[in-house]
């Protein structure tokens, strides 16, 4: 696979008191090494997803255990055969994962970690409350067997639906799972502090899972949502065959895409009714500009995904 565009998520909750000072060395580390995504840096951490050479994503690695808070930061690859990112960022944030909970920490308190290969035999528990932590248009692509769906339009949406529908006094266990881990790390320590005992949550996310379970022995149902220009792996972490509106975001399957309400980059069967003339006007401009880059052989101009916040 020496000649494939290594995609690596990677993350950690760590005290990062001087995180806007280290904003533009990263970013000349990136840059230095060829690679392009974004990166996140708050106070409590780092998050994002990049992609590069083997060779960029092992130095940007290599820079990152220079510092020693930085050095065991958690980081899962899959490959793919062209470039999924079009610039390269590094951002200062509130929050590296946005749940907007004020004292939320997974430095001082967070759940019980559960290994990918034991993952099976948590969630088989009947005993156990398995709730997926994503947002709803990353499970209707695929979920768990048995999985909560919180039907969230985003992650600060979680904290209002856990105290509507759950109790600490009824459900003894619950087990959570995120694209990549960090947001159940923040939402198992969010229940902790709610007074929620056994909290678990699946390390390394439904991507480690997809990497060290094999397909025969899966619990796993569906594509998984990543937040690059695959748009969804499937379990051998392959790219999917979903694509992604670029008017609404929503991703779109082969069907959607035969749909007559399907219109390549300015509508889909899931917005076709909704959008204004404004965002339909903006669309056809957007499209237009893509394949003025394609046909010029030039980088996509518009790279900007809201949904690309790498909340995994």
């Amino acid at each position: 696979m020496s000649d494939k565009i290594v995609v690596a998520a990677l993350y950690k909750f760590v005290s990062l008191p001087d995180y806007q000072a280290l904003r533009e060395p990263l970013l000349n580390a990136l840059l230095e090494h060829g690679v392009k995504g974004t990166l996140l840096l708050a106070e409590e951490g780092i998050n994002g997803t990049v992609s590069a050479s083997r060779a960029g994503i092992d130095g940007l690695l290599a820079w990152l255990k220079r510092d020693p808070r930085l050095g065991d930061v958690d980081h899962k690859e899959s490959y793919c055969d062209e470039q999924p990112f079009y610039r390269t960022k590094v951002k200062l944030k509130k929050e590296i994962v946005t749940l907007g909970v004020a004292g939320v920490d997974p430095n001082r308190q967070v759940g019980t970690y559960v290994e990918p290969r034991e993952w099976n035999a948590l969630i088989s528990d009947p005993d156990v409350l398995l709730i997926d932590t994503r947002n709803d248009y990353e499970v209707a692509i695929g979920t768990f067997e048995g999985a909560v769906d919180p039907k969230t339009k985003s992650f600060r949406d979680f904290p209002a639906y856990i105290k509507a529908h759950f109790d600490p006094s009824r459900h003894k266990k619950v087990a959570m799972f995120c694209t990549g881990g960090i947001r159940c790390e923040k939402a198992s320590s969010y229940m902790l502090g709610e007074g929620f005992e056994e909290v678990f949550h699946l390390k390394g996310g439904i991507l480690k899972y997809l990497e060290d379970v094999p397909q025969a022995q899966t619990k796993w149902q569906g594509d998984c949502f990543v937040f690059d220009n695959r748009v969804t792996v499937r379990h051998d972490l392959s790219e999917g065959d979903y694509d992604q509106c670029h008017a609404c975001r929503t991703p779109i399957s082969v069907d959607d895409r035969q749909s007559e309400y399907y219109t390549p980059g300015v509508s889909c069967p899931h917005c076709w009714d909704s959008l204004s003339e404004k965002t339909r006007a903006g669309a056809r401009e957007r499209q237009k500009q893509i394949e003025l880059a394609k046909a010029r052989n030039r980088p996509h101009p518009l790279g900007y995904n809201p949904r690309q916040t790498n909340e995994a």
